[in-house]
């Protein structure tokens, strides 16, 4: 299946679902999945961040930066997969960030849906 959300992470799953996704997917706890993260933003830090209401975040380390005149893509790997992150210019230069650099993507989620693995 070809799916326009780019960020699928493998997993388990630790605790409540719905009843739906259980008898519709064959999910239990502990079953394998792929959770599927629909984002209207990702933020990148160069390290933990607390105080936040964003729950979702993942350390991984940027494997490609592209920069142009005002915006950059950063290409994040995390583990069971890779995440990519549309920052500024400006943000890419003040974080000081290239191939290799440790980060800890922020996901300001608006839906994760779950997948049989």
């Amino acid at each position: 299946m070809t799916l326009s959300i780019r960020h699928q992470l493998p997993g388990t799953v630790p605790a409540a679902i719905t009843a739906d996704a259980v008898k519709e997917l064959g999910l239990a706890e502990g079953s394998a999945v792929k959770a599927l993260v629909k984002s209207t933003e990702v933020a990148l830090a160069t390290g933990p961040v607390e105080g936040l209401s964003i729950r979702n975040q993942l350390p991984g380390s940027v494997t490609e930066v592209a920069t142009g005149g005002a915006m950059g893509s950063v290409k994040v790997s995390v583990e069971g997969g890779e995440l990519t992150a549309a920052i500024t210019r400006d943000a890419v230069e003040d974080l000081g960030l290239a191939a290799g650099s440790s980060v800890v993507a922020l996901i300001k989620s608006t839906e994760i849906s779950l997948s049989a693995a």
